[in-house]
C-alpha cells in the first residue's frame, strides 16, 4: 500500500558559495574543504557521505543535522528551505 510521507522539520546552517569566497563562515574554516579557498574559485570539492561532489558558483554548502557537508543547487534549495529568523 502507497502512503504519504513529510519531511520532518529541521533547521540547517547553509552557505551561498559566491565568487568572493572571504565570506566563508569562520566556523566552517576548519572543515576540509574549506582550507584555502581564494577569491577566484569557482569550483570546491566536498567530501560527502556519497563520495566527493563538486560544488559550483552560485550554489548552497549545507551543513547537515549530523554535521555533514553537502552542496546543494540553488532551485532545489529555495524549493526545500526557508529562511529561520
Amino acid at each position: 500500500m502507497l502512503k504519504k510521507y513529510r519531511k520532518r522539520p529541521v533547521i540547517i546552517e547553509a552557505w551561498e558559495f559566491k565568487k568572493n569566497a572571504k565570506d566563508f563562515p569562520q566556523e566552517w574554516k576548519n572543515a576540509q574543504f574549506g582550507i584555502g579557498l581564494s577569491n577566484d574559485v569557482e569550483e570546491i570539492l566536498i567530501p560527502t557521505l556519497e563520495g566527493t561532489m563538486i560544488c559550483s558558483l552560485g550554489d548552497f554548502i549545507i551543513k547537515g543535522i549530523s554535521g555533514e557537508f553537502y552542496p546543494c543547487k540553488p532551485d532545489i534549495f529555495e524549493q526545500t528551505y526557508e529562511l529561520v529568523d
